[in-house]
C-alpha cells in the first residue's frame, strides 16, 4: 500500500518550499538582467504542484499494449457460376445455415449442355467402331492428326471451364482431372504413332496400327465425354463449408475490408454482385448470370476470432498464448476475453499510416455490464484489444508518477535520513498506472509519488 503525509500539511510546505527555490534560481540569474530575474520570479508566482510522498510497495503488475482490431470468422467462402447461364434453381435464402456439400443452385448453360450432347454422340460412334478408316499410312497419318487436334481442342475447353470455377477444391479436382486425361491421350497417341513406324519399317501390319489408332480415338471420345460432364456437373452449386448463406459476394465497402482474411485462399478477387438499393436478392431465380459472377458468400461462424494491428514498437512483446480483453463497438459495456494464436511474420501499413503487424487472436466468450452473456459479435466489427503482454507478481512497484529520466537514466527521489537523493532505478514490467522496480529500490522505501520533477537537490520532505 502507499503511504500519504497529511494532505491538509502539505500544501502549505510544498508552495514555501518552492517558492524559496524559485528566489534561489533567480539570484542564480541576476548577472543574465534584471528582464530575466523579472520572468522568473513571476513564474514563481503561478500555484505549484505539490510534491507528495509514497513508498514503494509490492503487488502485480501487468503491461498491455492495446491495439485496433476487428472480429472475424473462421472462414469464408464466396462461390460464384462457373459458366454463363440462367440461374435455374435457388434452394437458399439470406441468413441460412447449410452444411458441407449441400445444393446451393443450379446454372443452366445451354453451350455446356451442347457440348455434353455433342461428346456423348462421338463417343457412341467409336464405342460401335466406326471412328477409324484408312487406306494407308498417309491417310492414317491424316486422322491421327485429326483426333490429336480434338483431343487438344477438348482438354483446352475443359481447362477454361474449370478455370473459371471459384470453389478451389473443386476448380483443382477438374483441372487434375483434365491433366490426368491428356497424360492417358498422350499416352495412347504415341502407341498409335509407334504403331505406324513398325508399318512403315515393316515389321507390322496396318491393321495393327488401326487397331492402336482406334483406342486412342476411343479414349479420347470417353475423356471428351467425361470431362464435359463434369463441366456440366459442375453448374450444381454445393457449399464448399458449413456455414451461414450470405447472397452475393462480399461488400466491397471500405468497411469490409477487416474481411479480407476470411475469404478462402484461391477464391480470388471476384467483384461483388451489388443488388440496387431496396432489392433483396443479389442475383434473383431465372436472371442470368456471367462466368465469375459471385452468387454466394457461406461465412463458417463455429468459431469466431479477431485480427489487431500491433505497432512495430510493440510486435516484439507479444508471442503465441498472450491473453487478451477486448471492447466491441457494438456491444458498449461488454468484454470479451481472447488468446493470441499467431503473430504475422510480413508487415502490413497501419490505419495510422505507420507500419503494424496483424496478430490473430482466438476470440472467448464475453460479460455485459451487469455479468450476463454478452451478445454474440459479427464478422467485421471493431474492437480495441487489450494485449497483457507481461506480468510480474510480487514485485516491487512505484507509481509510474514518481519516475523521472535524469541524464537518460530512470531515476526516483528517495528519502534518505531528512532530505531528497536520486536514485537511479532499472525497470521491469510496465503498467499504465504502476511500474516494476527490479533494481535500486525495496518495498517500504519512501520515495516522492507525485512532483518529482520539482524537486532540487537538498531539498527536505516534509
Amino acid at each position: 500500500m502507499t503511504s500519504h503525509t497529511d494532505p491538509e500539511a502539505e500544501p502549505v510546505h510544498s508552495a514555501g518550499r518552492h517558492r524559496v527555490a524559485c528566489v534561489s534560481r533567480s539570484l542564480k540569474l541576476a548577472a543574465a538582467g534584471l528582464v530575466l530575474i523579472a520572468s522568473t520570479a513571476a513564474s514563481c508566482d503561478e500555484k505549484q504542484i505539490g510534491v507528495r510522498l509514497g513508498e514503494a510497495a509490492r503487488g502485480t503488475v501487468s503491461e498491455i499494449v492495446e491495439a485496433p482490431g476487428s472480429v472475424t470468422a473462421r472462414a469464408a467462402a464466396t462461390v460464384s457460376a462457373p459458366a454463363a447461364g440462367t440461374l435455374d434453381d435457388l434452394r437458399v435464402e439470406a441468413g441460412q445455415r447449410v452444411s458441407k456439400g449441400q445444393v446451393l443452385a443450379v446454372i443452366d448453360a445451354p453451350e455446356l449442355e451442347a457440348r455434353r450432347r455433342s461428346a456423348q454422340r462421338a463417343l457412341d460412334e467409336a464405342s460401335r467402331g466406326g471412328g477409324v478408316a484408312v487406306g494407308g499410312t498417309s491417310a492414317f497419318t491424316a486422322v491421327r492428326r485429326k483426333t490429336d487436334k480434338q483431343a487438344a481442342d477438348a482438354f483446352q475447353l475443359a481447362r477454361d471451364a474449370a478455370g473459371k470455377i471459384t470453389d478451389p477444391q473443386l476448380r483443382e479436382v477438374l483441372l487434375k482431372q483434365v491433366d490426368a486425361a491428356r497424360s492417358q491421350y498422350d499416352a495412347a497417341s504415341a502407341a498409335a504413332g509407334a504403331a505406324l513406324r513398325s508399318v512403315q519399317r515393316g515389321v507390322a501390319s496396318l491393321g495393327q496400327a488401326v487397331s492402336s489408332l482406334s483406342a486412342a480415338q476411343r479414349l479420347q471420345a470417353q475423356q471428351a465425354y467425361e470431362l464435359a460432364d463434369a463441366a456440366v456437373e459442375a453448374l450444381t452449386l454445393r457449399s464448399p463449408s458449413a456455414g451461414v448463406v450470405q447472397l452475393g459476394g462480399t461488400s466491397s465497402a471500405p468497411s469490409a475490408s477487416s474481411l479480407t482474411d476470411l475469404l478462402s485462399s484461391g477464391g480470388g478477387p471476384a467483384a461483388p454482385a451489388a443488388a440496387l438499393p431496396g432489392v433483396d436478392v443479389a442475383v434473383p431465380k431465372g436472371a442470368y448470370v456471367a462466368a465469375g459472377t459471385p452468387l454466394f458468400t457461406v461465412v463458417d461462424v463455429s468459431r469466431l476470432g479477431l485480427t489487431a494491428e500491433v505497432d512495430e514498437t510493440d510486435v516484439l512483446l507479444v508471442k503465441a498464448g498472450v491473453k487478451a480483453t477486448v471492447e466491441l463497438d457494438a456491444a458498449t459495456g461488454s468484454s470479451y476475453q481472447a488468446t493470441v494464436r499467431a503473430i504475422d511474420l510480413l508487415p502490413t501499413t497501419s490505419s495510422r499510416g505507420g507500419v503494424s503487424y496483424k496478430v490473430r487472436l482466438d476470440l472467448g466468450s464475453g460479460k455485459d455490464a451487469i455479468g450476463a452473456t454478452a451478445p454474440t459479435p459479427r464478422p467485421g466489427m471493431s474492437a480495441v484489444v487489450r494485449l497483457q503482454v507481461r506480468e510480474a507478481d510480487d514485485a516491487v512497484t512505484v507509481p509510474a508518477s514518481a519516475i523521472i529520466n535524469v541524464d537518460g537514466k530512470d531515476t526516483v527521489w528517495a528519502v534518505q535520513g531528512e532530505r531528497y537523493e536520486r536514485v537511479p532505478v532499472t525497470l521491469g514490467v510496465q503498467g499504465e498506472d504502476v511500474v516494476q522496480v527490479t533494481d535500486g529500490l525495496n518495498a517500504g522505501q519512501r520515495i516522492a509519488v507525485t512532483g518529482a520533477d520539482e524537486i532540487q537537490p537538498g531539498d527536505r520532505p516534509s
